[in-house]
C-alpha cells in the first residue's frame, strides 16, 4: 500500500541561521515516504554533519520500520526546498528510479519547482536549452579529473576535495566537449503571476544537472531569488540587464536593489541571508499497482518563501 505523509517546515523566517529537521506526518503503512525539506539540508555529506541520510536511521524507528531502511528515491539539492520521496521497499525504489529515467527520456516532466526570480522572463512560457559542464575551481580541471563520471559523482568528488563546482554554459559545445561532462540541459517554464519586478514561475526540468535550474534562470537574466552563487553574473547597466562571462564572475552574495529590499523589509545584510526561493512542489508518481491512477505529491511552501510572495503581491492561482 502506497502512504504520503505530508512534510511540514520547521524554520523560522528569512535568514535562519538554523537547519531544521524534515518530518513526516500521520504516517501510514506502506514502502513510500514524503518529506518536505528545509533550504540547506544536503542529501549526503561529512560524517557528523546534519543530512538526510544522517536522519533517516531516526526517522525509520519513528515510523516502526524495524530493519527496513529506507532509500532516497527522489530528493532536491541542498539549497533548495521541497519534496523528498523514501522507501522502505528496494523493488518500489528500483521501479520508480526507472519510471523518472523513462520519463526524461520520452521528455515528460514529474518534477514541478516553484521559483521566485529577480526579474521577469521575456515570455510567459518556453523552454530553456544550455549545454553545461563543472567547471575547474582553485586550478583543479573537474572535466579531467571526473572525465566519464555522472555529475552526481563528480559533485561528491570536488566536495570531498574541499572544493565548490561551477556550473558554467558552453556555447557550441563540440563531440570532445560531450566526451568530456558536458550535457545538453532541458528546462519548461512557465509564469504564474508577476508584480514589483519580480516572478512567481513554475519550472519543469527535464534533465539532470546540478544547479540545472539556477543555471538556466540565469541565462534568462532572471536569476532566483536568493541565488548567492550564480545570480552575480547578471549585470545592470542603465537599467538593462546583461550576462556577464561565467568563466570569470565569482560567486557573490545577492544584492537586490532597493526598492525590491523595501518591499521585502529587508536590510541588505539580511538580503545576504536570504534562502534560495526554489521550492520541489510537485511530484506525479504511476500507480503502484496495475490499473492505479497515476499520483500527484504536493509538499507546502516553506514559510518564508510565502511570506515573500504576500511581500511581492505574488498570487499563486
Amino acid at each position: 500500500m502506497f502512504w504520503a505523509g505530508s512534510g511540514v517546515y520547521g524554520g523560522g523566517g528569512q535568514g535562519s541561521a538554523q537547519c531544521p529537521r524534515p518530518q513526516a506526518l500521520a504516517p501510514k503503512p506502506g514502502p513510500l515516504v514524503t518529506l518536505n525539506k528545509p533550504p540547506g539540508l544536503p542529501v549526503t555529506g561529512k560524517p557528523g554533519e546534519l543530512t538526510l541520510f544522517s536522519v533517516l536511521p531516526e526517522l525509520s524507528q519513528s515510523l516502526g520500520l524495524g530493519d527496513q531502511e529506507l532509500q532516497v528515491v527522489q530528493a532536491s539539492g541542498k539549497e533548495t526546498s521541497g519534496l523528498v520521496l523514501l522507501s522502505s521497499c528496494p523493488q518500489t525504489a528500483s521501479r520508480l528510479q526507472k519510471f523518472f529515467i523513462y520519463s526524461r527520456r520520452a521528455q515528460r516532466p514529474t518534477a514541478t519547482y516553484c521559483a521566485v526570480t529577480d526579474g521577469i522572463p521575456a515570455t510567459s512560457e518556453g523552454k530553456i536549452q544550455a549545454a553545461l559542464k563543472l567547471e575547474h575551481v582553485d586550478g583543479v580541471d573537474l572535466q579531467q579529473r571526473g572525465s566519464g563520471l555522472r555529475c552526481q559523482v563528480c559533485v561528491k568528488l570536488v566536495h570531498s576535495w574541499g572544493l565548490t563546482p561551477q556550473v558554467i554554459p558552453v556555447k557550441s559545445p563540440s563531440r570532445k566537449d560531450f566526451q568530456e561532462g558536458v550535457k545538453r540541459t532541458l528546462s519548461h517554464f512557465h509564469v504564474v503571476a508577476m508584480g514589483s519586478g519580480c516572478a512567481l514561475v513554475q519550472l519543469q526540468p527535464l534533465t539532470v544537472f546540478p544547479s540545472q535550474l539556477q543555471v538556466h534562470m540565469v541565462l534568462q537574466l532572471c536569476p532566483v531569488l536568493g541565488d548567492h552563487t550564480y545570480s552575480a553574473r547578471v549585470g545592470t547597466v542603465l537599467g538593462q540587464r546583461f550576462l556577464l562571462p561565467a568563466e570569470s564572475t565569482k560567486p557573490q552574495r545577492q544584492v537586490p536593489d532597493e526598492a525590491l529590499l523595501r518591499r521585502l523589509c529587508l536590510t541588505p545584510s539580511q538580503a545576504a541571508q536570504l534562502p534560495l526561493h526554489l521550492h520541489l512542489h510537485c511530484l506525479h508518481l504511476p500507480g503502484m499497482r496495475p490499473g492505479e491512477a497515476p499520483m500527484k505529491l504536493l509538499a507546502p511552501l516553506p514559510s518564508y518563501f510565502s511570506r515573500t510572495l504576500q511581500c511581492l503581491g505574488l498570487h499563486q492561482q
